[in-house]
C-alpha cells in the first residue's frame, strides 16, 4: 500500500470524540478475558464510560440491549461463555447497539477459530485485533500491523465492518479508507490487559460518540497519547499500569487541540 493512502489522524477530531464520550458516559457491557476483567473496568472508569462485566447466560442477552455498547472478547473461551457471548450479542443487535469483537489469539487454534467465525457472522460493527493473527506468541501478535492492511480490508469488506489492527502503528479500515494513528510505547505489551481493554474502549467510544472509522481510529489515537505520557512517568511495568490509568483519567479533549 502507498503511503498517500494512509490518512493519519486528526488528533482534533480525537479531542472532540473524546468530550462526547465523557459527556455521554457510555455504559459498556464487557464479555472478556477472565485474566484482564478488573484492568478492563478500570480502564473503561478512567476514561469516561462506565463498565459493566455481567457474564450470565440469563441476563446478557437483556442487558446488552440496555447498555450503550457491547465489547465480546475470546480470550478465555469455554462453551457456557461462548453462548452467553451470541446471546449478548443477539441483544444488542436486536436494540441497535454497537458491539466489538476482539479475536484473540486467531488462526492459532481451530476450534478457536471456528468460534471467531461464528462470531463474525453475526455482524460485529467492528473488529480489532493485533497484527494479522500469525505468528502470535500468547495473546500478543509478533507481526508489524502495517502488514495486516490489505487483510484488513478484505475482512472489513466481507463482513461490513470496521477492522481495528494495532501494532507498532495503529490501522482502523472499512475496507476502503485506512486510517493511521501512531504514538505508544513497547511498555504497553508488558501489562496485561492493555490490549483487551482497547477493545473495550473502543465499544465505548463507538457507544458513546459515534459510529465512524474516525471513532475507531480516535480510540487509538487517545490511548497512545496516553500510553506516551504514561511512559514518561514510569519506571517499569508495576508503575506504567498505575501511571497508564491515570493518563487515561487526566487527559482532557482539549489536549489534542495542541
Amino acid at each position: 500500500m502507498s503511503s498517500d493512502s494512509v490518512q493519519l489522524c486528526l488528533s482534533r477530531k480525537t479531542g472532540e470524540m473524546l468530550h462526547r464520550l465523557r459527556a455521554n458516559r457510555p455504559l459498556v457491557h464487557c464479555i472478556t478475558n477472565e485474566v484482564v476483567q478488573e484492568f478492563t473496568a478500570n480502564v473503561l472508569l478512567a476514561a469516561g464510560a462506565s463498565p459493566a462485566m455481567v457474564v450470565g447466560e440469563g441476563e446478557a442477552e437483556y442487558f446488552a440491549g440496555i447498555a450503550s455498547a457491547l465489547s465480546v472478547n475470546v480470550g478465555t473461551p469455554y462453551e457456557a461463555r461462548i453462548e452467553t457471548m451470541k446471546k449478548a450479542i443477539r441483544g444488542a443487535l436486536a436494540a441497535g447497539k454497537p458491539w466489538v469483537l476482539d479475536p484473540v489469539a486467531a488462526g492459532g487454534i481451530p476450534w478457536r477459530d471456528k468460534v471467531i467465525f461464528e462470531l463474525l457472522e453475526m455482524q460485529p460493527t467492528a473488529v480489532r485485533g493485533n497484527g494479522v493473527g500469525t505468528g502470535g506468541k500468547g495473546v500478543d501478535s509478533l507481526d508489524d500491523s502495517s502488514s495486516a492492511i490489505e487483510a484488513a480490508k478484505t475482512l472489513a469488506r466481507k463482513y461490513k465492518t470496521f477492522v481495528v489492527v494495532t501494532g507498532l502503528k495503529d490501522y482502523a479500515t472499512d475496507g476502503e479508507r485506512v486510517l493511521c494513528a501512531v504514538g505508544g510505547s513497547e511498555m504497553m505489551t508488558l501489562v496485561v490487559g492493555t490490549g483487551c481493554s482497547l477493545s473495550a474502549l473502543l465499544a465505548a467510544f463507538l457507544g458513546g460518540a459515534e459510529r465512524s472509522l474516525e471513532a475507531c481510529i480516535a480510540c487509538c489515537d487517545y490511548v497512545n497519547y496516553a500510553n506516551d505520557t504514561a511512559s514518561t512517568r514510569s519506571s517499569g511495568p508495576g508503575s506504567f499500569h498505575f501511571q497508564y490509568l491515570d493518563a487515561l483519567y487526566q487527559i482532557r479533549p482539549e489536549d489534542f487541540r495542541k
